[in-house]
C-alpha cells in the first residue's frame, strides 16, 4: 500500500506545469473550504493552465483546516494565495499580502442551509439551536451569518466542523438543523448532498475572495500571473476550468476593493472571529 505522504508528494509533483519557464515553483495556497483532495482535483488543472500562460510554475497548497491556513498566511508560507475577504484585510496588514485579482462582477453572500424537509422558513426558527459553521473566520459562511443572527437577537450555539462541505454533509444527515456556507461551495458540493438541502436565507453581498501575493514576490511575476488569470476567460479551455471552480471571469483588483469589508468594523470582526 502506498503511504499517505508518498501519495501527497506524487499529487503535488503532478500539479506543477513542466514547461513553465520559472525554475523554482511558487506555492499557491487555497483556503480549505472543501476537502484537500477535492481542492487538488479542482485547482490542479486550473493552476497548470495559469502556469502555462504566465510562464510561472505554480504548486498547489492548502491546509487541513481554516485555522491552520490562517497560521500559514500569518507566517507568509504561501507565495500566492486565494483567501477570503476577512483574511485579506488581516493579512494585508501583516505580513503584507497584496490583492491583484478577484472574480468579475461577483458579490459574496453567506447562506444558511437546512434540509429540504425542514419546516423552517426563516432564521428566527433557529432560536436556541446549535448550528454548524466551517470555522470562526470563514467570512461569509460564518462571520456574516453569525452577525445577522446576533443583530436579529436570535440566540444560538456555534459548532465548527472544519469545511463548507462538512457543514453541508452534517446538515443533510440531520446532525444540525442548519449551517453556514456560500453559494459557490453549495453549488459545487456533491449532488447527492446538495439535493437534500435548500437555502433558508442569504446575507447581503460583499467583495469576494482575493487572489493575493506575498510582498516578497516580484511585481513583474505578480503581473504575469494576474494577466494569465484575467485571460483565462478568453478561451474555451480557460472558461471550462473557471467553471469547474464555480468562477465566472476574473478581473484585476486593488486593495481598496475590500474597503466594504473593513467598513464592517474591526471590533465586530474580532468579536465574531474570537467566538
Amino acid at each position: 500500500m502506498v503511504s499517505a505522504p508518498a501519495l501527497l508528494l506524487g499529487l503535488l509533483l503532478t500539479l506543477a506545469p513542466a514547461s513553465a519557464s520559472t525554475a523554482e515553483a511558487l506555492t499557491f495556497g487555497v483556503v480549505p473550504q472543501q476537502a484537500a483532495s477535492k481542492l487538488a482535483r479542482l485547482w490542479g488543472p486550473f493552476l497548470r493552465e495559469v502556469g502555462q500562460r504566465s510562464g510561472v510554475r505554480l504548486e498547489f497548497r492548502t491546509a487541513p483546516d481554516i485555522p491552520t491556513f490562517e497560521k500559514r498566511l500569518a507566517s507568509g508560507r504561501y507565495d500566492l494565495a486565494y483567501m477570503n475577504p476577512y483574511h485579506y484585510t488581516v493579512f494585508h496588514r501583516d505580513p503584507g499580502y497584496v490583492a491583484f485579482a478577484k472574480e468579475r462582477g461577483k458579490r459574496i453572500h453567506g447562506i444558511l442551509v437546512v434540509r429540504k424537509d425542514s419546516p423552517l422558513q426563516d432564521p428566527a426558527g433557529l432560536r436556541g439551536q446549535t448550528l454548524a459553521f466551517p470555522a470562526p473566520a470563514a467570512f461569509a459562511a460564518s462571520v456574516l451569518t453569525r452577525a445577522h443572527l446576533r443583530r436579529a437577537g436570535i440566540p444560538f450555539q456555534a459548532r465548527y466542523v472544519s469545511s463548507h462541505d462538512s457543514v453541508y454533509r452534517a446538515v443533510a444527515k440531520g446532525l444540525f438543523p442548519a449551517g453556514g456556507g456560500v453559494v459557490r461551495t453549495f453549488n459545487n458540493v456533491a449532488p447527492a448532498i446538495r439535493d437534500q438541502l435548500r437555502i433558508l436565507w442569504r446575507t447581503e453581498g460583499f467583495t469576494p475572495h482575493a487572489f493575493a501575493a506575498h510582498p516578497r514576490l516580484a511585481p513583474e511575476v505578480r503581473r504575469r500571473v494576474q494577466q494569465a488569470l484575467v485571460d483565462m476567460g478568453d478561451a474555451s479551455k480557460g472558461r471550462r476550468l473557471l467553471g469547474e471552480l464555480g468562477f465566472n471571469r476574473l478581473e484585476p483588483a486593488t486593495d481598496t476593493d475590500w474597503d466594504d469589508v473593513r467598513g464592517l468594523g474591526i471590533d465586530l470582526l474580532r468579536d465574531l472571529v474570537g467566538d
